[in-house]
């Protein structure tokens, strides 16, 4: 059986953060595209743009919407609910809190490659 070829939207309000997954993601032979907003507000923009996205990696502490407020909005919106959510933080206290809000996944920064691919091969293939 062949790997689904996954679309994923990067939330982040960090460049410097925003190029790392990019970088590691890119190469991924099951990434298809990389969609990318830096808060939440233009991530809910850019899921209404992209109805196609596989999976979300949300930053939690981010300017205009914070990836907490973010996750409510996705998880209230029939259309958006089911899409699997991996929190990204360097805050361990949010872990619950975003757990609870409905993240389907939570890993620390700064990231590594070796957690973050088993990670979404986990929840989507």
């Amino acid at each position: 059986m062949a790997e689904r070829s996954l679309k994923i939207l990067i939330v982040d309000d960090d460049m410097i953060n925003l190029k790392l997954l990019k970088s590691m993601l890119i190469k991924a032979p099951i990434v298809s595209s990389i969609v990318e907003a830096m808060n939440g507000a233009d991530a809910i923009d850019a899921l209404k743009l992209h109805d196609d996205i596989d999976i979300i990696l949300l930053d939690i502490i981010m300017p205009v919407m914070g990836g907490i407020e973010m996750l409510k909005v996705v998880r209230a919106d029939e259309s958006l609910r089911q899409v699997p959510i991996i929190v990204l933080t360097t805050d361990e206290t949010k872990k619950t809190e975003a757990l609870e809000t409905g993240a389907n996944g939570f890993l620390m920064k700064p990231i590594r490659e070796r957690d973050l691919l088993p990670k979404i091969k986990q929840l989507i293939l």
